[in-house]
């Protein structure tokens, strides 16, 4: 792995009935090659806060990888904007996981966040709906 090289991260979350039962989905890439998906039910939950939540795990996954160079991929436009420091962070929930966010970029050599729309990122949001529809099933 070389340590110029970008990997782009696709994160989504989900919950039904904001709040409700709610998941995330995560894929990382390098270059088209898919390195790993993350699909995972978070219980109940608002959407921001699954948000959050996709991001955060994938900065964790990026860690654990050894990858030093990102580029995230979202279509949450709050996750964008409060990162990119266009939005104050103003719930004290989802200030907890900004600031954990906030620490986890210290660990790359670059960072990037894109919003993406919806329909580019297909792929997390799938798993994201994934996560939660078996364990709604499983009830």
């Amino acid at each position: 792995m070389s340590n110029d090289e970008v990997f782009d991260i696709y994160i989504d979350g989900a919950s039904k009935n904001n709040p409700g039962p709610a998941g995330i989905g995560v894929i990382i890439c390098r270059g088209e090659e898919v390195v790993k998906n993350v699909s995972r039910f978070l219980g109940e939950a608002t959407n921001n806060i699954a948000e959050y939540s996709a991001l955060i795990c994938a900065l964790e996954e990026a860690v654990s990888l050894g990858i030093k160079r990102v580029r995230v991929n979202t279509d949450s436009q709050l996750v964008y904007r409060q990162i990119k420091r266009e939005y104050r962070v103003k719930d004290l929930n989802i200030k907890v996981m900004f600031e954990k966010a906030l620490m986890l970029l210290c660990r790359f050599d670059h960072f990037d966040i894109r919003h993406i729309p919806r329909a580019e990122n297909e792929g997390a949001d799938r798993l994201a709906n994934i996560a939660v529809k078996k364990a709604i099933e499983k009830k």
